[in-house]
């Protein structure tokens, strides 16, 4: 039998259990009674009778019995007696021992041993003399010692205490339960009625914009109705003003013929006969013009000329709608689309559910969305995609800490905040190839372009003197085109024409255009060449745009081959990029500068300060919204993708590189998904990167 009497929770494992768990101090029954609540001159049970502990001066505690043997057994002294434990002299109260103090404590003592239960410890059936534990994380009881049962292995973050312990306790940790379970209910009560209440004044605004919108439409009917009826009574009014003026001049001419008519019953003179034969016969022909009305009376209301009652009606079935939604914030999440970097677009796609978890197939909801760069505001937009998909955009243009909040219903869903940490550069999604002559390996790749129709990337690998040929959306291997164009290793550009490629070499300083096959279709060749480093070529009108250094001036061919202008007049720096449209040229030196068709600088974007770097590769990706130039830019020797606007001249996205940092950018080419492919002239490699 055992006696819990102390407990203390402690913070560290044991040796055999790797959860929390609260030791208990158990002392032996018998023990218990024996030292504290027995007499230990007769050795019985402390009691309320006969056996009432009583109090010596000395502190000890002894019973009345035995202190009233004790005391009848004295005859020399009979005032006093002697401690039975401690051999004090003991004097005798006037009232007798009767009259000692109480042991207060054996009696508190006496007073709990009387209200707990003596209890047997519970143990485990298999495994004897093994204690029952209870974790209360799981709220479940197990043996330590069973392989198979459960909690096995508990986990290090539960609660573990003993059964017989947790029976005692079970009452306070339901309790405890049953309070936080109210708590929750509460909050859970008062989110409810708050919805109840936002319900109640969405109902109320629904109401006053239904009348808002009906009130409107009704004063339109009734301007309408009004311009009809006006329009209507004017007509009356103008055919009732013309028959009357008629009726007038009716009775007018028919008050002259009866004058007339009055005065023929008398005499008369044969000279006044023919005259007034002919002022009859004139007014008989007045009557007659008069004889026929003027002016009709019809008058109608068409509404039959058109559809537009048709369409009047359909328009009112169809004007307004009340739309709901099943959406459940609290089940909805975040998803980070694009990584975080320093001058790049960031994209958090919120995905919306119901409350069973289903997808959510249509948009509408109101979402609304917060961004903080480091604490500090940043501007987002929301796209509802009506998909149940919404689009959250930032693009924040330092590194930090970015932090994202969403409502739906003014209700946080599931994963907000969305916590991410924008990066100072970008990472490349992939690095492709080597210093080599394989396949898969590089040497000195200085140039690249793409052709969409035939959906290929085409590598100028110089050092290899050929121009490797991959899939545009795998980046596999396909093909080398070898053509005599490509000898000496001295070819610095390439483009895509309308039925193949053509590079440009400086060391000869001839453009070759060649099949994918190696077959050269022409060969270009002007006395005005002297260095030319880069080529752009517009394959719908053949143009052939180059980039010499040592001429400083950009020279453009038609699609006979022969020399249609220079552009530049010797002003252009060390080109690095160029790029031909319907009616631009593009030349990226230390800026990067629009020309028209005819040759006039239209602007000069992005500058590089003098003397600090330049550009290695432009790119253009035409739209209906105009057109942007992708280019790889190096300030004292920090590698960046830069994206311009155009139209604007503005800067749209700007992102430094990282990660095995390339070591001379020379050509970039424009995939799908906003990416871009760059050729790493000294890394002998080529980097895949997202470009906004």
């Amino acid at each position: 039998m055992y006696c819990c009497s102390f407990l203390s929770r402690l913070g560290v494992g044991m040796a055999s259990m790797s959860s929390t768990l609260v030791e208990t101090v158990s002392i032996n029954y018998e023990d218990f009674n024996e030292s504290f609540l027995t007499c230990g001159t007769c050795l019985c049970t402390y009691d309320g009778g006969e056996h009432t502990p009583k109090l010596l001066p000395c502190s000890h505690t002894v019973c009345l019995h035995c202190l009233t043997r004790i005391a009848a057994s004295q005859t020399r002294d009979a005032g006093s007696f002697r401690c039975p434990i401690c051999r004090e002299l003991i004097t005798i109260p006037r009232g007798g021992v009767q009259a000692l103090p109480p042991s207060f404590l054996v009696n508190q003592l006496l007073d709990l041993m009387a209200r707990q239960r003596r209890e047997v410890i519970p143990q485990c059936s298999s495994h004897p003399g093994r204690e029952l534990l209870f974790c209360e994380t799981c709220d479940c009881v197990f043996c330590r010692h069973c392989a198979d049962g459960p909690h096995s292995d508990t986990p290090c973050d539960h609660t573990v205490v003993p059964f017989s312990i947790a029976l005692k306790r079970m009452s306070e940790i339901l309790l405890y339960r049953a309070n936080e379970c109210l708590s929750k209910l509460g909050s859970a009560r008062e989110a409810v009625a708050n919805e109840l209440r936002r319900l109640e004044a969405a109902a109320t605004a629904a109401d006053e914009a239904i009348d808002r919108h009906f009130s409107e439409l009704k004063a339109a009917i009734d301007k309408r109705h009004s311009e009809l009826k006006s329009a209507a009574a004017a007509a009356a009014s103008h055919k009732r003003k013309l028959l009357e003026e008629q009726l007038k001049l009716i009775d007018a001419e028919k008050s002259k013929v009866e004058a007339e008519c009055s005065g023929l019953q008398q005499q008369v003179e044969v000279r006044e006969v023919s005259s007034r034969a002919a002022a009859l016969g004139a007014r008989l022909g007045d009557a007659a013009a008069l004889a026929e009305p003027r002016e009709n009376a019809f008058l109608a209301v068409d509404f039959a000329h058109n559809d537009a009652q048709q369409r009047f009606a359909e328009a009112l079935a169809e004007l307004g709608r009340v739309r709901t939604s099943t959406t459940f914030p609290g089940l909805c999440t975040l998803q980070l689309e694009s990584g975080c970097v320093t001058g790049l677009e960031v994209v958090v796609v919120l995905r919306t559910v119901d409350y069973h978890g289903e997808a959510r197939s249509t948009g509408g909801d109101p979402v609304t969305a917060a961004a903080t760069l480091d604490d500090a505001p940043l501007p987002c937009t929301v796209t509802d995609l009506d998909t149940g998909l919404y689009r959250i955009s930032m693009r924040p243009w330092c590194a930090g800490a970015l932090c994202v909040r969403v409502l739906v219903f003014a209700r946080g869903v599931r994963d907000s905040p969305l916590r991410a940490r924008v990066l100072p550069a970008a990472a490349p999604l992939l690095l492709w190839g080597s210093r080599g002559t394989g396949k898969e390996q590089l040497s000195q790749p200085v140039a690249l372009a793409r052709c969409p129709k035939r959906k290929e990337i085409y590598v100028l690998d110089a050092g290899n003197s050929r121009v490797k040929v991959l899939d545009d959306e795998t980046f596999t291997f396909k093909t080398h085109i070898v053509n005599e164009g490509l000898a000496g290793r001295s070819c610095t550009g390439i483009a895509v024409t309308s039925e193949g490629v053509v590079v440009v070499n400086w060391r000869t300083r001839t453009l070759t255009e060649m099949t994918s096959e190696g077959c050269t279709l022409r060969t270009l060749r002007c006395e005005r060449l002297c260095e030319p480093v880069c080529v752009a070529a517009h394959p719908a009108t053949r143009r052939i745009a180059v980039a010499d250094n040592a001429a400083r001036c950009v020279f453009l061919f038609d699609e006979r081959g022969e020399l249609e202008r220079e552009i530049g007049s010797g002003d252009l720096g060390l080109v690095g990029g160029l790029a031909l449209t319907d009616d631009l040229v593009i030349v990226a030196d230390v800026a990067v500068r629009v020309f028209d068709a005819e040759g006039n600088l239209q602007k000069t974007m992005a500058p590089v300060p003098k003397g600090r770097g330049g550009y290695g590769g432009i790119a253009v990706e035409e739209s209906e919204g105009g057109a942007i130039v992708v280019c790889a830019r190096a300030i004292r020797g920090r590698p960046a993708l830069v994206t311009l606007d155009v139209g604007s001249g503005e800067t749209l996205a700007g992102a430094e590189l990282a990660e095995r940092r390339p070591r001379r950018v020379a050509g970039v080419a424009l995939l799908p998904r906003r990416r871009v492919l760059m050729a790493d002239l000294a890394g002998d490699c080529l980097r895949l990167h997202t470009y906004w």
